[in-house]
């Protein structure tokens, strides 16, 4: 192949799915000549599973993308075609928000802003590898030095550049299952990428495969929606992102129905042509998405399963069976459909498949999503064992911020478990590991009530600010709005009212009347007050955002528990900012067990709390460390004397 050198760029971002996208936003806007490349543009931040954006733990991950100045929550809000608060029962840590998408509004939207952006070209090609100096590149040579040169295409095209993201998604040596059908193939039938993943591989790339599925897509007139259950969006409409207001406008609705036992007898009955059953995937699929086929063997005591029917976008007929996905042959699909009510007469357009991909295992990298073995080359999205949208989106906007900031010679920009969700979700991967897909959770947050999806513009925005992401009307908005909670929470603070101003607004309300004056502040509190209700006996209050009202309410309810979780940080954060060493000989440390460190060398912790969070490091271990330290500072200390 005669290899042709077509120009020099920053950063290469190989890949336009969530994190490919977020990347190279992230990348041209902190002001580096970035290229992002897809095998074909109509996979740029396409939808391949759910039309959806959103839901437990992953509106938070959004929130905070967009409070640092990603673009996810400013595409959703403008594709949305029905938004619900999920979560509103319980406490404000674990409410999320999700939105069901026009996914082809959603990828015209995303592509058009990329091709929009200063310093970015979109361009439609195939990686096949990634040079360390082993190609003959003209004008270029073959070096020894083992660092990022620049990025080779399928057609021969050479893009020279300093540094890579690699967000390959499900296309990385991607193989498509549907009972004894395999094709190499990436999602919806589009081309895979087998050569780079063989030259990965070549280049000391440890790969593996992990296995991920996505059900059938039906036709809307074949579905009899008056034996389901109807799923309307919310009456308000809650925007994803800080910069929008008011998004209300008029909604499609989703409905509900259920497997049963026939359903499960069909599938148990073909469980020997199920590929997952049947040996053909190796791969390692999610253990909280499962196949229906799955779900039914590992449940086996379950009645029935829900299935979510929902538009896959205005523009189309098509329907998407949300919780059916399967490696089922086609007959057993459309067979086991029609057990359900509302189902019987389903024509299917799209079969559900299984897809099987290369990824790598998420230790091999750092906090700031750096390769261990490879400098300059940063990794994002499901190539990091991850799943769902919007974790790609996060790691990508992360790992194009820090090769920008690489570039430059700066420090990092890594979030702690205290900060985001981005950084539970970093830290898990990178220090813990996973042994399947990954998937965010708000119980994998131990601090949750600190991080909620209201307080994300507070406590990310900022930070954006920092490395250049938040633009000016972005953080002229924060401001301003930060301004107006901090003085309502202070007027709340201060106001008071007399027991014959509160006690008939308490009693109405089946509240405890007071003997004292009470402010406003302490009366918010109370259960059954709200900020809303409250203004039967506030009549000075300002004008505030949805937005701004329910951050002073939560902020004022829950003062108590998070003051609590403050002092838990706090405790957190001593642990964290004591820092390790990068040349620390864990080999040779006495005291530590073999295992803490075998497990300390190969992943170098940064801190003391990112080493207690290691598997096989001990609380023993740790106390060797922080003996060790103290050691080292008192060595140091006289050294200076």
């Amino acid at each position: 192949m005669e290899i042709k050198n077509l120009g020099k760029y920053d950063i290469v971002v190989i890949g336009a799915g969530h994190a490919g996208c977020e990347a190279a936003l992230a990348a041209s806007r902190m002001g580096k000549k970035t290229l992002v490349l897809s095998i074909n543009l109509e996979a740029v931040a396409n939808m391949f599973c759910n039309p959806a954006i959103g839901g437990t733990g992953k509106g938070h991950l959004v929130r905070e993308i967009d409070a640092l100045g990603g673009e996810m929550g400013l595409c959703i809000d403008k594709t949305f075609i029905q938004s619900r608060m999920l979560n509103t029962a319980k406490g404000p840590a674990v409410h999320s928000l999700r939105a069901q998408a026009d996914k082809v509004r959603y990828h015209d939207e995303m592509k058009h802003t990329l091709e929009l952006q200063e310093n970015l070209l979109l361009r439609q090609g195939e990686a096949i590898d990634i040079d360390f100096g082993q190609l003959d590149v003209p004008g270029l040579g073959i070096s020894q030095e083992k660092k990022v040169r620049g990025v080779l295409l399928r057609t021969g095209a050479y893009y020279a550049c300093d540094a890579v993201v690699i967000a390959t998604g499900t296309f990385l040596g991607g193989k498509i299952f549907i009972g004894d059908s395999v094709v190499e193939s990436g999602p919806n039938g589009l081309s895979p990428s087998q050569i780079l993943a063989e030259n990965l591989k070549q280049s000391g790339f440890q790969l593996r495969r992990f296995k991920t599925g996505t059900p059938a897509r039906a036709l809307r007139a074949s579905i009899d929606f008056s034996k389901m259950t109807v799923q309307h969006g919310d009456a308000h409409v809650v925007p994803f992102s800080f910069m929008n207001d008011n998004l209300d406008k008029e909604q499609v609705d989703c409905w509900l129905t259920y497997t049963n036992a026939q359903t499960h007898d069909l599938l148990r009955a073909n469980f020997s042509r199920s590929a997952l059953f049947g040996g053909q995937i190796e791969g390692i699929g999610p253990r909280y998405c499962p196949s229906i086929e799955d779900k039914v063997n590992r449940f086996a005591d379950k009645e029935r399963h829900q299935c979510f029917v929902e538009p896959e976008g205005l523009s189309t007929e098509e329907m998407y069976l949300q919780g059916m996905s399967s490696s089922m042959p086609e007959d057993v699909q459309i067979g086991f459909y029609k057990t359900m009510p509302g189902l019987e007469n389903l024509e299917v357009v799209r079969s559900a498949y299984a897809i099987e991909y290369d990824c790598i295992d998420p230790l091999d990298i750092q906090l700031n999503l750096e390769h261990r073995d490879f400098p300059g080359v940063f990794c994002a999205g499901q190539f990091n064992g991850s799943s769902g949208y919007e974790e790609a989106a996060a790691q990508g906007l992360m790992a194009g911020v820090n090769a920008a900031l690489w570039l430059d010679g700066k420090d990092p920009f890594i979030l702690d478990r205290s900060q985001a969700y981005i950084g539970v979700l970093i830290d898990d991967l990178v220090t813990k590991g996973t042994n399947e897909p990954y998937r965010i959770m708000t119980s994998r947050a131990e601090y949750r009530l600190v991080l909620r999806q209201d307080n994300a513009d507070t406590r990310l925005t900022p930070l954006g600010r920092k490395i250049g992401l938040v633009s000016d009307d972005r953080w002229e908005r924060f401001q301003k709005s930060q301004a107006a909670v901090d003085a309502e929470l202070a007027r709340l603070k201060t106001t008071t009212v007399s027991p014959a101003e509160a006690n008939p607004y308490l009693e109405s309300l089946g509240s405890a009347p007071t003997d004292n004056r009470q402010s406003l502040a302490d009366l918010l509190k109370r259960p059954e007050v709200t900020y809303e209700n409250l203004a039967a006996i506030d009549s000075y209050r300002p004008v505030l955002s949805d937005h701004e009202r329910s951050k002073v309410e939560v902020e004022l309810k829950y003062a108590g528990y998070i003051e609590k979780q403050l002092a838990q940080i706090e405790r957190f954060k001593k642990l964290e900012d004591k820092a390790l060493p990068a040349d620390l000989d864990y080999l040779n440390m006495d005291g530590l067990r073999i295992e803490a460190r075998q497990k300390l060398d190969a992943q170098r912790p940064l801190s003391v709390g990112q080493a207690s969070r290691i598997s096989g490091v001990s609380p023993a271990d740790i106390g060797v460390l922080l003996v060790t330290l103290e050691k080292m500072r008192r060595t140091s200390q006289k050294a200076q004397e």
